[in-house]
C-alpha cells in the first residue's frame, strides 16, 4: 500500500482482496480500478467491496478542499453522489494511470503536481457524472464557473501539445490576450502556460506509467520537434529522464500478505 496525504485528503493506492470493505469515513470517496473498468463513488459512511482481487486508487477527498473549489456541488447536507458507479471516460482512465504512476514512482513526486491531477479528477467527474444528473449548475459560486476558462481548459486537454498558441487559445474563448491569462489564473491557480505544462506531463506519466508506445513517438505527439526537448522538458519538471521513469514504473507492485 502507498498513500500520500494533503490538503486535498487522502490519496491510496491499494491491492485490496475479496469482500475487503473500502469506506468512505466522513468525507466524499472516489474508487478507480487500475487498468480500467468503471468509476465508483461513495459518500460519507458509505462501504463497498469487490468479488475478485482487485488493485486501486482510492481518494478520500477532503470536504473543505473540495468546498472551497465547488460549493454547489459538494456541500453538506447534500449527498454529491447520486449513483454509485459510472462507466469510466477515456480522461479519467488517463488520470487514473497517471495516479497510479505517481504513486509508484513516489520519489519523483510532486506534491504540486499530485493535487493538479486530482483537482483534474475531480473537474472531470464533475462535467462527466454530476452535471448531466444536476437541476441546477454544481459549477455555481465556484471559481470554475466562467464558461470560457471551463471551455479553454477543455481546448487544453484535448490537445496537450507544448507548442499550442495561448494567443489562439484566448482568441476561441472570446477573450483579450490579458483578460484571459488574469481570469485563467483566479479560476485555476495556474497560468495557461503552466496547466498546459501540467498536462504535458500526465500525458506523458500515464504514457510511460501504462507501458504504451515509444519515447520518440510520445515525444512527438506532445508537439516536441525533438526527442532531446522532450527528455530535458520531462527531467525538470518530474526530476529524472522519461526512460529511467518508465523504468521504474514497470517493476512490479508487491501485493499485500493475505490476512490470517
Amino acid at each position: 500500500m502507498s498513500f500520500f496525504e494533503g490538503r486535498f485528503g487522502r490519496l491510496v493506492l491499494t491491492t485490496v482482496w475479496p469482500g475487503e470493505a473500502i469506506e468512505a469515513q466522513s468525507s466524499p470517496t472516489i474508487v478507480l480500478r487500475a487498468g480500467g473498468g468503471d468509476v465508483r463513488f461513495l459518500n460519507p459512511g458509505e462501504t463497498f467491496s469487490y468479488a475478485e482481487l482487485s488493485r486501486l486508487i482510492v481518494f478520500h477527498a477532503d470536504r473543505d478542499w473540495l468546498e472551497q473549489s465547488l460549493p454547489a456541488a459538494f456541500r453538506p447536507p447534500e449527498r454529491p453522489f447520486q449513483v454509485a458507479r459510472e462507466p469510466i471516460t477515456p480522461r479519467i482512465l488517463r488520470l487514473a494511470e497517471a495516479l497510479a504512476g505517481e504513486a509508484l514512482n513516489d520519489r519523483f513526486m510532486s506534491g504540486e503536481r499530485l493535487e493538479f491531477m486530482l483537482q483534474e479528477l475531480v473537474l472531470s467527474i464533475v462535467e462527466s457524472y454530476l452535471t448531466p444528473r444536476r437541476a441546477t449548475s454544481p459549477w455555481l459560486g465556484s471559481r470554475f464557473e466562467d464558461s470560457r476558462i471551463r471551455r479553454a481548459i477543455s481546448l487544453l486537454r484535448a490537445r496537450p501539445v507544448k507548442d499550442q498558441s495561448m494567443d489562439q487559445l484566448a482568441s476561441q474563448v472570446g477573450l483579450s490576450r490579458s483578460r484571459f491569462y488574469d481570469l485563467f489564473q483566479v479560476c485555476t491557480g495556474f497560468s495557461p502556460r503552466t496547466y498546459l505544462d501540467l498536462l504535458c506531463i500526465e500525458a506523458a506519466i500515464s504514457r510511460l506509467a501504462s507501458g504504451r508506445g515509444r519515447i520518440r513517438e510520445l515525444s512527438a505527439e506532445l508537439g516536441f520537434s525533438a526527442q532531446s526537448n522532450f527528455t530535458r522538458f520531462f527531467q525538470q519538471q518530474v526530476g529524472v529522464p522519461p526512460s529511467q521513469y518508465r523504468r521504474a514504473a514497470a517493476a512490479p507492485p508487491r501485493l499485500p500478505a493475505a490476512a490470517e
